[in-house]
């Protein structure tokens, strides 16, 4: 049952006063259950009074030093601002100093404890006007002028393990559409692809981008709003042909609001509360796109219509896409480890062991990484999240294996490839059958034999192959490839009958009635 308010119990009082006037104060104060007093003030006034303001409690503890702690204060406007004094370093000397005497003690004798220290300090700033309180100034958004943008942390989990992702959230300032997506790292590239697929999304290009100092877009800050930008940031804003600018404190509380609310839940992302665990990344970004889909049925505060319906009148008013799309991929030349490995940002990726010790050019993106040997792709992998992982090919070391197959049972290659099940049953039961035929060398050669042969036959057809080597007791990789031949060339695509559309090239069968003719004359003569 709902508790009545102070106004409506005396409401009620007055009206059962009015009904009966002869009722009596103690007997309204036993039905209402409230004291005589409340019962003389409901009948002298529909509104209740005001409560009593009690003096100001005394402080023992922190009264004898209010002066001493205010000069601190108000002599610290005129040093830096890191330098001032924090609760804890008017308590204490140094922060970073543990078991110091307190200064107060140190100093004047006193003994109080931190936190009646912090409380009286969070007070007193206030009343000595110490506190700047920022004021904002309410603006219009008009259609497809401005767009804000934000990259924040948020954690999750994939394939079962904890991972810190970032959240790149462009959200347009005048309907509140919002374009989030997540990646695994925060560095430029990805900060450019966010762009990139941002626009896509919406379609067309705003007129303007609002940034924090974010360090992807921001190489140094100047005075005032003046940044210098990177290079890459610069190529970006000319191809799509926005402005930029760059807020003095912090990102507008619209865009970090956008990404609170995908890390909370509501429309936008409401599978990341609680923490999602998903396989891939990619199936974590399929939530969220699904969260943008949902999020176009919410009435923003202040608008008349939802913000699907003022994206779509929006979306016309944006600039067009170019006609190319930019490459938000970034460049480096590494040197291949003698682990037949390349770094990039703190994580390895396999390459063929043949370039080991070699310099390759690797294209990467936020999602994926592609090395090249010239104009040739030699490796492609999708992107690692954290760092110190690695991203290995169980193709790229074959050639090797060959060489040492004791390496293979071990290797992090092969658990890679049985985790993504590019290993399978059919290989497995092959591998032992082999050994257990022809010792292990020789049937781990075979194995690793088989598994070049995935190159230039389909693997449905090898997967076949060996599990019929496997029933019939025939284990030699050569009988196994042979089989996968067969079965490739049998499933090969059958001819499309196409009727009578080719008749009109049909030509005649040629004819050598004439030379036969020719003959017989030459001998009557």
């Amino acid at each position: 049952m709902r508790q009545r308010s102070r106004v409506e119990l005396f409401e009620q009082i007055r009206r059962d006063r009015r009904a009966d006037p002869s009722v009596s104060v103690r007997e309204l104060a036993r039905a209402h259950r409230v004291h005589r007093r409340t019962v003389r003030q409901a009948i002298a006034s529909a509104v209740p009074p005001s409560r009593q303001v009690y003096p100001a409690r005394a402080r023992p503890a922190i009264d004898p030093w209010r002066e001493v702690i205010d000069g601190w204060l108000v002599a610290d406007q005129d040093v830096p601002r890191k330098q001032r004094h924090t609760a804890r370093r008017v308590w204490q000397r140094r922060v970073w100093q543990r078991r110091v005497w307190q200064r107060l003690v140190a100093e004047h004798g006193a003994s109080l404890a931190e936190v009646t220290v912090s409380r009286y300090l969070a007070a007193r700033r206030i009343e000595l006007g110490l506190i700047d309180c920022e004021v904002f100034v309410p603006q219009v958004d008009a259609p497809g002028a401005e767009a804000e943008v934000d990259f924040r942390e948020f954690e999750t989990g994939i394939a079962g393990t904890p991972v810190k992702v970032w959240m790149f959230v462009m959200r347009l300032s005048h309907s509140g559409r919002a374009f989030h997506v997540a990646y695994g790292t925060q560095a430029q590239e990805a900060f450019l692809q966010g762009h990139v697929e941002a626009f896509a999304h919406f379609g067309g290009v705003p007129a303007r981008v609002r940034y924090d100092n974010l360090k992807p877009a921001v190489t140094r800050v100047l005075k005032g709003r003046d940044r210098v930008e990177s290079d890459r940031f610069i190529a970006l804003r000319s191809h799509y042909g926005f402005d930029s600018f760059f807020c003095v404190r912090v990102s507008r509380a619209r865009t970090r609001r956008a990404v609170s609310r995908a890390r909370s839940g509501g429309s936008v992302g409401a599978t990341l509360v609680p923490v999602p665990t998903v396989a891939t990344l990619a199936e974590l970004n399929q939530h969220i796109a699904a969260g943008d889909v949902a999020d176009d049925a919410r009435v923003i505060t202040g608008h008349r219509a939802t913000v699907g319906v003022e994206f779509a009148a929006e979306q016309a008013t944006l600039s067009p896409m170019p006609s190319e799309r930019f490459d938000p991929g970034v460049v480096g030349q590494p040197r291949v480890d003698h682990r037949s490995r390349v770094s990039v940002r703190q994580n390895h990726y396999s390459v063929p062991a043949r370039y080991v010790g070699r310099r390759l050019m690797v294209r990467f993106t936020a999602t994926t990484v592609t090395v090249f040997d010239g104009p040739k792709v030699v490796a492609v992998h999708e992107r690692a999240t954290g760092r110190s992982a690695e991203v290995l090919s169980l193709d790229h070391y074959l050639e090797v294996l060959t060489r040492k197959p004791g390496a293979l049972p071990g290797a992090t290659a092969l658990a890679q490839a049985k985790a993504a099940g590019a290993f399978t049953g059919s290989h497995q039961r092959y591998w032992d059958a082999a050994r257990r035929a022809s010792g292990d060398a020789r049937g781990t050669r075979a194995m690793v034999e088989v598994l070049l042969a995935h190159r230039t036959l389909p693997a449905t057809t090898l997967t076949e192959a060996m599990d019929a080597a496997v029933a019939a007791g025939i284990l030699t990789p050569e009988v196994v490839i042979i089989d996968a031949r067969v079965r490739a060339t049998a499933q090969a695509a059958v001819p499309v009958p196409v009727g009578d559309a080719l008749a009109r090239y049909d030509r005649p069968a040629p004819s050598l009635t004439g030379y036969d003719d020719l003959l017989i004359t030459n001998r009557r003569a």
